[in-house]
């Protein structure tokens, strides 16, 4: 039997290949053997891009003395909208060019092996359930949170990601009247949990600081507030800046009723946070479970675990090895 797997991690800034064994699954930190990166520079169109998708893959099965009949399959994570069924890729907002790319049959029509394709969050939730955090449970929920925020979803220990892929979108919902802006709605969830949405509250809040005389230490004068960031104020948060610690409270309160509504809904075992909340949880963590306790039905709340991501920078990797593995 074959037991090597090719994965690809399909970004707007840049692309990566892993080759992975097969055999080593249940050993994350063995189970990539070799990888290849390379930019994106998507204005070039998606046909140089899959050109040099295609010679990373070549070059590593060359590299490890490797033919296409080697490989068991390949799976490939990126960002939606796309057709997981068909194998099709729909103008990513990242990867605009890429309308109705038929990326499935491209690649099995060049190598020869089974492809899968998964959008970035349900990869990524894959990933977590085999390799990382949500390893041992039937139902999970993995949250992106970072530019933006996207769920995918492992429900009776299965992929979920409904009738045409658009499972998991809860980014979108409205936790408030008014608020951030995100997923063009304001007071939406992706609003007050992304990173976009981190900036764009402490910005508003620098701004009415500033104009009574009491500006903030991550940002000092009305021509800084373009050079606000979620780290930015994440830094200074723990230094102890109290404007930035507002913020992140801010944030956490309503990422505590984000989740609540996913408890209430879902009933999971577990929440698995990824990017911001790795790095900042404890900004977050006192807000986020006051919020919890008030919003969630206890019962639910009581069976539900919220937890860091384990994967850390390498999770995009492991994420189109979670499509190729996902059997």
């Amino acid at each position: 039997m074959s037991e090597y797997v090719l994965g690809i991690d399909i970004g707007g800034t840049k692309c990566a290949v892993v080759l992975a064994e097969r055999s080593n699954r249940d050993k994350p930190q063995k189970l990539i053997k070799d990888k290849r990166t390379f930019e994106t520079k998507q204005a070039r169109g998606w046909r140089a891009v899959l050109g040099d998708i295609f010679a990373a893959c070549e070059g590593l099965l060359e590299a490890n003395a490797l033919k296409s009949s080697d490989l068991y399959s390949i799976g490939i994570s990126c960002g939606g909208p796309l057709d997981s069924v068909a194998g099709i890729i729909y103008s990513p907002p990242n990867l605009p060019d890429w309308d109705g790319v038929p990326l499935v049959d491209l690649l099995e029509d060049r190598f020869g092996v089974k492809t899968f394709l998964q959008n970035d969050a349900n990869a990524c939730a894959l990933a977590e359930w085999r390799f990382g955090a949500g390893k041992g449970y039937s139902n999970l929920i993995f949250l992106t949170f970072g530019t933006g925020m996207g769920a995918g979803l492992i429900l009776d220990g299965k992929l979920y990601s409904g009738t045409n892929d658009m499972a998991g979108e809860v980014g979108h919902i409205r936790l408030a009247e008014d608020g951030p802006m995100g997923y063009g709605k304001a007071g939406s969830f992706e609003g007050f949990c992304s990173g976009g949405g981190i900036a764009r509250l402490g910005q508003t809040l620098a701004q009415e600081n500033i104009k009574k005389g009491t500006p903030p230490a991550y940002c000092k004068t009305l021509d800084d507030l373009e050079k606000v960031t979620a780290k930015s104020i994440a830094d200074h948060a723990k230094n102890g800046d109290p404007l930035a610690l507002k913020v992140y409270e801010i944030c956490g309160e309503y990422l505590g009723r984000g989740l609540s509504v996913l408890i209430d809904i879902l009933n999971p075992q577990a929440i698995i946070i990824g990017s911001i909340y790795e790095r900042s949880g404890q900004l977050l963590a006192h807000s986020m479970n006051k919020a919890l306790k008030a919003e969630a039905l206890p019962f639910s709340l009581s069976v539900c675990e919220v937890l860091p991501a384990a994967l850390g920078d390498s999770i995009g990797d492991y994420a189109a090895l979670g499509v190729a593995l996902n059997e």
